[in-house]
């Protein structure tokens, strides 16, 4: 990763609180990053977006009426496929897996360091995506999964960080590359992976993973 952000990188700030807003815009400005505009609702975003595209959209999740989720949903609805990177406190599992559903390319804690929001920023522009917890501890201290049973089969080393670069938001390709793996092995990992949680997609074996203290 380079020091600076990628040029020309114009993203959408959306928060119900100004001072937050404001902390937000001078840092990723610092940083290079160019806010196009802010947001204190999901409305507000989604009127300016109408008129005023951007690289990607950084939004709470949680905001008074229309909320990060709603809005992101009716992004979605209108056929605007902006990467929406939403912040949160991982404190409510229903929320993240709806946005998940609903069409987010990321999540990303409110505590994350300036490194990982600008990092995280430039991948969903690039076309990836991101499930980064950043601390497990705030997950698990404030985030309970539907079934707390633990799995029923334990966890080698090699599953254990192929989870944990499933939070970090890489595909397979990327997680063969960094464990030196052909790319089908990493696909048989990951299905097994889901199998012993028992969860049908990857941002689920994740969070679940996480609060069984598997990652």
């Amino acid at each position: 990763m380079s020091e600076g952000a990628a040029p020309g990188l114009r993203i959408a700030l959306a928060d119900d609180q100004a001072l937050v807003r404001a902390g937000l815009r001078a840092l990723l400005e610092q940083q290079g990053i160019e806010i196009a505009f802010e947001a204190e609702d999901g409305e507000s975003l989604l009127a300016q977006l109408a008129r005023m595209p951007v690289d990607v959209i950084l939004s709470d999740i949680r905001m008074p009426g229309i909320d990060g989720v709603d809005a992101l949903a009716a992004l979605r609805a209108r056929g605007d496929a902006t990467p929406v990177l939403l912040l949160t406190t991982f404190d409510e599992a229903d929320l993240l897996l709806r946005a998940r559903d609903a069409g987010a390319q990321g999540f990303l804690l409110k505590d994350a360091a300036p490194e990982d929001l600008r990092e995280a920023i430039e991948r969903l522009a690039a076309g990836g995506s991101l499930l980064q917890p950043v601390s497990t501890d705030p997950v698990r201290a404030r985030y309970r999964y539907h079934d707390e049973r633990a799995p029923v089969d334990t966890f080698n080393a090699r599953e254990v960080a192929i989870l944990r670069l499933l939070a970090g938001g890489y595909s397979n390709r990327e997680i063969a590359r960094s464990l030196f793996l052909a790319e089908g092995t990493v696909k048989n990992y990951v299905s097994t992976i889901l199998d012993k949680l028992g969860t049908r997609d990857r941002t689920r074996a994740v969070l679940k993973a996480i609060t069984l203290r598997v990652i």
